[in-house]
């Protein structure tokens, strides 16, 4: 074939010998920068999607609770990182019955590692006696215990029960320390999470002193 024969494209006939046109390079550059930047403006709303949410943020963030009202006896639960947390004012009578339950726990000093701060290595698992705060999940598989306050056999537990938690899935039992009973499916005692008080009416869940919000 003839040097002077013309390439042929799909938009126009051009001969290889003549200089580039600048109009058509101009055209083509700017299609494959609006096609880049419509590629970017796509992928926008996908990377947006597994940015975390505000409410996925707040849920982990610490939380402040107002214990001024809460009476002996009582219990409240609140969220942190969407776990439930069990805040207990309890009695007198409550705290001689966890010490009495020592030698029925498995874990009475709380020696096993990752449920329990220094701060609650103590009989009661808590920063003062009275107040005690927990994960309220079960170490088994993660399953919600109940509250059973009521001491006895009259509370459908055994006759040296002295209150506690009750599991419903496999029949793990914790005292008022969360302390798991021996020979329990549940291997360790309910998580103790980090807190501090404010003050004598109020504590923050999520930050002490080794965890900083």
């Amino acid at each position: 074939m003839s040097e002077d024969m013309l390439v042929q494209d799909e938009d126009a006939a051009v001969d290889p010998k003549l200089p580039p046109d600048p109009s058509r390079r101009f055209w083509v550059t700017t299609a494959c920068a609006m096609g880049g930047v419509a590629g970017v403006a796509t992928a926008v709303p996908f990377v947006s999607t597994f940015a975390p949410s505000a409410k996925a943020r707040a849920a982990g963030a610490p939380v402040e609770v107002d214990i001024a009202d809460l009476a002996p006896g009582q219990m409240r639960t609140v969220e942190w990182r969407g776990k439930p947390v069990w805040i207990m004012r309890r009695t007198d009578e409550q705290l001689k019955g966890i010490k009495s339950q020592d030698s029925l726990v498995a874990d009475p000093e709380s020696n096993r590692p990752g449920f329990t701060p220094a701060y609650a290595k103590n009989d009661y698992r808590s920063r003062k006696p009275d107040l005690f705060v927990c994960v309220g999940i079960c170490t088994h598989l993660g399953c919600s215990p109940t509250a059973h306050f009521e001491t006895g056999s009259a509370a459908g537990m055994p006759a040296n029960w002295q209150g506690g938690f009750l599991c419903p899935c496999h029949g793990s039992t914790f005292d008022l320390a969360g302390r798991v009973y021996k020979n329990k499916p549940a291997p360790d005692n309910l998580e103790v999470p980090p807190y501090q008080y404010l003050s004598d009416a109020r504590i923050i869940v999520g930050v002490d002193e080794d965890n900083k919000a």
